[in-house]
């Protein structure tokens, strides 16, 4: 079994973290693109649109469409998935870091109000997707930080 160490460069993720880091990630994806469908929890949800002009809200306060659930569906079943490895679930907060980083740029760089916004995210998305992706990426990168030329990196 790993466990967490303490020595003299502090507390580092392990094996089992970087593998919970995912399942724990994806299951907050999940969980946001299924709490997207629920009227109620999405405000104004009979303005729900598949992708750009959608008017709804997640918990009242982040702009959302059917496209952008689905990209949170997709996301949260990879992190599950590739939780089974721990390669995989660093590969996976790497990759979900990075995705989320490009969304809250792309939301920085485009007029909101605009066709532009496909996905149909607000300011408070783009928040969102900025601490989603430093969350996942920070875990994917504090994990190869720790174990870089390590026989660690081709374990499972």
């Amino acid at each position: 079994m790993t466990t967490a160490s303490h020595g003299a460069s502090g507390w580092h993720l392990t094996r089992e973290h970087v593998r919970n880091a995912a399942i724990g990630s994806g299951v907050v994806f999940l969980l946001l693109g299924v709490l997207g469908f629920i009227p109620g929890i999405t405000t104004q949800y009979g303005d729900m649109a598949f992708a750009a002009g959608s008017g709804a809200l997640l918990f009242g306060a982040f702009g959302t469409s059917i496209l952008l659930n689905i990209v949170y569906l997709a996301v949260g079943i990879a992190g599950i998935g590739m939780s089974r490895s721990t390669m995989l679930s660093r590969d996976f907060l790497l990759g979900s870091g990075a995705l989320f980083l490009l969304l809250w740029i792309y939301g920085l760089i485009i007029d909101l109000s605009s066709t532009a916004n496909f996905l149909s995210f607000n300011a408070a998305t783009n928040w969102l997707h900025l601490v989603l992706g430093l969350v996942a990426a920070g875990l994917g990168v504090a994990y190869m930080a720790r174990h870089r030329g390590g026989d660690a990196t081709r374990r499972t």
